[in-house]
């Protein structure tokens, strides 16, 4: 399993379960992704992402995207793409 880091929690919204994530580099939805701080971790499948409230299929290095998370998570906490 291979680990690339691809961006970081920049806030959290926990009535919602949506985290705005700040993108290092490109992330399509349907990727796999590890959120990971201080020791503890979990993956989850990117099943959207959104822009302004618009869900996009692809976000862009430096941009800014609310997603859903399965568990809930912490601000600066690393998000690594997950390849086999």
């Amino acid at each position: 399993m291979n680990k690339k880091l691809v961006g970081k929690i920049t806030h959290f919204f926990p009535k919602i379960s949506v985290a705005v994530v700040q993108l290092s580099a490109e992330l399509k939805a349907g990727d796999k992704i590890s959120v990971e701080k201080d020791g503890e971790a979990f993956e989850q499948i990117v099943e959207s992402m959104q822009v302004e409230h618009k869900s996009i299929p692809v976000a862009k290095v430096g941009m800014d995207v609310g997603m859903k998370m399965a568990h809930a998570v912490k601000e600066g906490a690393q998000v690594f793409k997950v390849t086999a």
